[in-house]
């Protein structure tokens, strides 16, 4: 890679907005289970086994796998705007066996499913790199079954980090009741359950 482009790729991996698929690598580090382990999400999202779930940014797929495993006679749908995320968490998934996901490369704000298709959306480090928040709130009332869960991960030094408090407020005004958060204050799970339509 040309001086001009590394420092680019590195700018956008350390700033605000969507993490650049050339640093993948960097999701995978250990010490990434120190602040937030895959187990710990993968728990404190309330799914049954036979669950359909949207992981929104998927990134490596560092979370994915265990996920995945929780809804192993449900499914497990992937959305990102990078193709090569979605081909590195493809690969992640398959080599720890799972086959039951499907990849999808669109916008959070214009999701490509019916209506009431998942019983939970999760994200993890995402929800403060959505530019277009209402539209993906909106999309996510949507595409969620009445009375499905909203899970939002954050955890510091994700630059785009967002207090609970704030997201909480964030999500209420698109119909969602948030419950107390998970966690840390900065390492928290905040669960947002759809009001009945």
């Amino acid at each position: 890679m040309r001086a001009p482009h590394v420092f680019s790729v590195l700018r956008r991996a350390f700033g605000r907005g969507v993490f650049p698929h050339q640093m993948t690598w960097f999701l995978q580090l250990p010490g990434r289970g120190l602040i937030l382990s895959a187990q710990t999400v993968a728990q404190r999202l309330p799914v049954a086994p036979d669950a359909h779930v949207l992981e929104v940014g998927p990134g490596s797929g560092y979370y994915s796998v265990q996920v995945a495993q929780r809804v192993p006679d449900g499914h497990l749908t992937l959305v990102d705007v990078q193709q090569p995320m979605l081909d590195k968490t493809a690969a992640t998934l398959r080599a720890a066996g799972v086959d039951h996901f499907t990849p999808c490369l669109s916008d959070g704000g214009a999701l490509p499913f019916p209506d009431a298709s998942f019983d939970a959306i999760f994200l993890v480090t995402v929800f403060g790199e959505i530019e277009q928040r209402a539209s993906f709130l909106r999309e996510a009332a949507r595409v969620l079954k009445p009375e499905g869960v909203l899970s939002i991960s954050e955890h510091h030094p994700d630059p785009d980090f967002e207090p609970a408090s704030a997201v909480a407020a964030c999500v209420r005004d698109f119909g969602f009741t948030p419950a107390e958060p998970l966690g840390w204050r900065w390492a928290y799970t905040l669960n947002a359950r759809l009001q009945r339509r």
